[in-house]
């Protein structure tokens, strides 16, 4: 329990002699910090007892930890204080794997697609409506982009295709993605400016869906949606800045203060950098750069076009090796529990041989990069396993921290593989409450829906993870990923997996300290400790003393970067 009482003083104590008042990072002590946190709940986790009141920062850093007198007493006539209020101040979260800014660009240019509980959408004729009143303000010809349904969630129980998108508009060509990212449909007018027929081959590693008794297609793609997607047309410079700008208020109103891009395509780097010089990114970003270079670019190469790497930068390469569990395009080793219609003893598919895979897989181990390969299904993490052993058995390299990205039904054996070949996951776990009636009743069945996002699992064999939410398909919220991770409920309130629960202060390391360790940070961030980076969250209560299952209502009231407020909430 973490309480500031007479029990805990003498752990203050403790840290504010071990600290030493920071004497060789302070310097002439006359100057002072720049500004101190007082008569806080000051959560530093560095481990699961220690805790302090207050904190002292000068020129961004952390540079005393410890007691509210010890504290008080290096701030002088300049220096700002800030009085916590007995509010709990803890490291300021990752969003460990997402797609920023791509929830700005559904909320302010896309048509939001999104079933209950994000959006409003219940059936088809919701979509075709919603896109129809689109294209009553749109110009004949201009593309219409939609995202997030959900052919689960909606009464038909079905995917549109592009005769019900040709309902909403035969003058626009029409393109809408499907909440997991890894399918989309397409109206008559898109496929025809695709030029996608009945002849056109099938893509490797994914699949234009064919009507069985026209041999038409149906509009209905799997994984390889840049057939479409490659037509629609690019925000400009200036509406690029204004997603990055929602997005990053979005992203500091939960506490967020680094987002792990998964996937640098395009101008990310350059937009990122723009809107930093514009005051309108305040976040950290690091961005995994695409995987799908013949010849990956040196990292001094790509270091060079990241001037301020404290702020924005590179991290690993990117690679997909299948799909989505949702989508059934997730690569299983034993058949999905309800088969699609018009197959029998489906498990889906991986992105690409295992010969490719690995091939990819050593060119980029070879050239120094951290490697994040997207794969769900447990047949995919095998062959992910496999291709890094063999990367590592050709070219040994300590310390590499190839990653595992969503990682959702590993095996114990596997787990344990990872462990041994020092590949460190980063799990999908809002899958549980957004998906876990779902995976349970129709994708997994009830055995292996307990273990999706097996988080006790990978704890008890020894293995850092982190825990996401794949923004834009479900909304950045990591208090709500701790939520999940501790209690393992169910949009329907059931619990799924009660044996892969795992306490609160894992959970959290799992979006500060331990994301922080995954994207080789942790000199720098994921705990209060002196010389690193004062990036915080304060919150409202502390999450060690509420009933768990308030964990995702304790209210975000300040997010701080470099020890400047850079978000506050004044509502009570």
């Amino acid at each position: 329990m973490f309480l500031v009482t007479r029990s805990t003083a003498p752990i203050i104590l403790v840290l504010a002699l071990s600290f030493r008042l920071a004497n060789d990072t302070l310097g002439d002590q006359s100057i002072g910090p720049d500004k101190v946190f007082l008569n806080g709940v000051v959560v530093t986790m560095v481990d699961a007892k220690e805790v302090a009141e207050a904190v002292a920062v000068r020129g961004g850093k952390i540079v005393a930890v410890g007691s509210n007198d010890a504290i008080r007493r290096l701030a002088t006539a300049t220096t700002q204080i800030e009085d916590l209020g007995g509010a709990t101040l803890l490291p300021g979260f990752y969003a460990a794997h997402d797609h920023f800014p791509s929830i700005g660009r559904v909320a302010l240019y896309d048509v939001d697609l999104n079933s209950p509980p994000i959006g409003s959408i219940r059936s088809i004729e919701d979509i075709v409506t919603v896109l129809r009143d689109r294209a009553a303000q749109t110009a004949p010809g201009k593309w219409i982009v939609g995202r997030g349904y959900d052919d689960t969630l909606i009464d038909e129980q079905r995917h549109p295709t592009r005769v019900d998108l040709d309902r909403a508009s035969m003058e626009h060509p029409i393109w809408i993605v499907h909440t997991s990212g890894h399918l989309g449909v397409a109206n008559s007018k898109a496929l025809e400016l695709a030029k996608v027929t009945r002849d056109t081959p099938q893509p490797e590693g994914g699949l234009i869906r064919m009507d069985a008794k026209s041999g038409e297609p149906t509009g209905i793609f799997e994984e390889k949606l840049t057939v479409i997607s490659q037509l629609t047309p690019v925000l400009s410079s200036e509406q690029q800045i204004a997603v990055i700008r929602f997005c990053d208020r979005q992203y500091l109103s939960k506490g967020v203060t680094t987002t792990i891009i998964a996937g640098g395509a395009g101008n990310i780097i350059p937009n990122l950098i723009k809107a930093r010089e514009l005051g309108s990114l305040h976040l950290r970003a690091i961005a995994m750069s695409s995987g799908s270079q013949a010849t990956p670019p040196s990292l001094e190469s790509l270091a060079k076009l990241c001037p301020i790497p404290e702020r924005v930068r590179f991290g690993a390469v990117k690679l997909l090796h299948d799909g989505s569990l949702q989508g059934y395009t997730g690569f299983l080793t034993n058949p999905y529990y309800r088969q699609p219609e018009g197959k029998t003893g489906y498990a889906g598919y991986p992105s690409r041989s295992l010969e490719k895979l690995v091939e990819m897989v050593g060119k980029y181990h070879r050239a120094g990069y951290q490697i994040a390969i997207h794969g769900n299904g447990d047949a995919a993490i095998d062959e992910i396993l496999v291709a890094y052993q063999e990367a590592q058995a050709a070219f040994p390299r300590n310390d590499a921290r190839h990653r595992i990205e969503h990682c959702q039904t590993p095996r114990e054996d596997q787990l344990v593989r990872m462990r041994e070949l020092g590949v460190t996951p980063s799990f999908f776990v809002a899958h549980v409450y957004y998906w876990g009636d779902r995976h349970r009743d129709l994708f997994l069945g009830p055995e292996r829906a307990e273990r999706i996002s097996p988080l006790a699992s990978a704890r008890n064999v020894g293995l850092r993870f982190t825990i996401h939410n794949d923004t834009p398909v479900t909304p950045v919220d990591p208090m709500h990923l701790v939520w999940c991770a501790v209690n393992r409920v169910t949009r329907n309130g059931e619990l799924l997996g009660a044996e892969q629960r795992i306490d609160v202060y894992s959970a959290l390391r799992a979006v500060t300290q331990d994301a922080a360790w995954q994207n080789f940070e942790e000199t720098t961030k994921g705990s209060i400790e002196i010389g690193k980076v004062a990036d915080f969250v304060v919150l409202a209560e502390n999450p060690f003393t509420v009933p768990s299952i308030r964990l995702k209502d304790i209210q975000i009231r300040k997010t701080i970067v470099d020890g400047e407020v850079v978000y506050e909430n004044n509502s009570k």
